[in-house]
């Protein structure tokens, strides 16, 4: 009775071993990819927020392109965004009359901003976009 009792324990053993072989690579894969997909929403935000800041200081009289570009880095330097580029529309923004809308477009590829090799989001780029009315 006791060698019957002993051979199920070391029966359970090895089904336990065995399940966590074959769940553990697909549990893993899953915890990575939700790492990986909450740290693109982040960018996502970061880059609306920077072009939101970027794109208000747009309307402040006396503004430049490198005051606008500098507005949009130091919210991405401060949220450790790498690789991105800042783009407004139309260029001449200051020159431009009252009324005229000014969008501001800030892009990050993901592949220089990801937590994990970049196999999950390659060679994607995501976007932040932002247009105001020029009221001056």
């Amino acid at each position: 009775m006791r060698r019957a009792r002993r051979n199920r324990q070391m029966n359970r053993k090895g089904v336990a071993a065995t399940e966590t072989a074959v769940i553990l690579p697909i549990f893993v894969g899953i915890v990575l990819g939700c790492i990986e997909a909450c740290t693109m929403i982040f960018l996502k935000q970061s880059l609306e927020i920077a072009a939101y800041e970027a794109c208000r200081s747009t309307l402040v009289q006396k503004s430049t392109t490198y005051g606008v570009t500098a507005q949009a880095q130091k919210i991405l330097s401060s949220r450790r965004i790498q690789k991105a580029t800042v783009t407004i529309d139309p260029p001449n923004f200051q020159s431009q009359p009252y009324g005229t809308f000014i969008k501001v477009t800030v892009s990050a590829p993901c592949n220089a901003n990801s937590s994990f090799a970049p196999w999950f989001y390659k060679g994607r780029v995501l976007a932040g976009e932002v247009e105001m009315m020029k009221e001056y």
